[in-house]
């Protein structure tokens, strides 16, 4: 182990939608090594303190400065675990951490750098709820803060028109309001109003909440950041039964004969 401290290490870890059963061996033995922990303040506060560990919690919009830091203590030896929430490589911390590592110093390039995935929120909901995620699916990051909202309503238009199922991160913020309530009228246009959409909170943690209805029904404070929302395809169906609805979209896009 001794060469390895000495040459220092990147994990950059997922550490799942929220109950720490969905957490993967390999990255409880990355964290279980771990000479520091860096992430977004809610993140570290998951990692239980022990001696010989030093966390680094950060505020949520500072990710290079976060990324660099992690670079800058590996290349002194360290052992170093980066942790998102769910997978580190879906709208989180291990595209920052390359951004930085090819902007940074020529030494960085020699750093052990390992991506180590988990359950993305999308993935955890959509078992929650059934399959609708059982086609064909694009996922769309709905914040406005990295890109133009003029490109989140193209893609979303483009991505109604070739019928897929979509799954949303970071539907709606205090910051951000007017944003998903946009964002449910292009949809209404692109889809109809009768197209089945999930609001799926806080999943897999005790503040879980499931609610699926209509494009018609769905209302912008519906979601909040802690909400991944799913749009069915054209051809995604419920299933009613008194246990819950069941959400799915079929494996098959061909229509059944006659």
């Amino acid at each position: 182990m001794s060469g390895a401290q000495d040459r220092g290490r990147v994990c950059v870890a997922g550490l799942g939608p929220g109950d720490e059963a969905l957490v993967t061996g390999e990255v409880t033995q990355a964290l279980s090594e771990a000479t520091d922990v860096i992430g977004y303040i809610p993140y570290v506060a998951r990692i239980a303190p022990r001696e010989g560990l030093r966390l680094h919690p950060s505020d949520n919009r500072v990710e290079l400065d976060r990324a660099r830091h992690a670079l800058d203590l590996a290349a002194q030896g360290r052992r170093v675990v980066v942790v998102s929430s769910g997978d580190p490589g879906v709208f989180a911390m291990a595209s920052a951490l390359f951004e930085a590592l090819e902007a940074g110093p020529s030494a960085w390039l020699d750093i052990d750098i390992r991506v180590l995935p988990g359950i993305t929120a999308m993935l955890a909901a959509s078992a929650r709820a059934g399959a609708p995620l059982g086609h064909d699916f694009c996922a769309i990051n709905l914040s406005d803060n990295l890109k133009p909202w003029d490109l989140i309503e193209k893609r979303l238009r483009l991505a109604a028109e070739a019928d897929f199922a979509m799954a949303f991160y970071n539907p709606r913020s205090a910051s951000r309001p007017a944003g998903f309530a946009r964002a449910l009228e292009v949809l209404r246009e692109a889809c109809g109003p009768e197209r089945p959409i999930l609001f799926a909170r806080a999943v897999t943690t005790p503040d879980e909440e499931l609610r699926i209805v209509s494009l018609r029904e769905a209302r912008p404070e519906m979601a909040d950041m802690r909400t991944v929302v799913i749009v069915g395809s054209s051809r995604t169906r419920i299933i009613a039964r008194e246990a819950g609805p069941i959400l799915y979209t079929p494996r098959s896009a061909v229509e059944a004969a006659a």
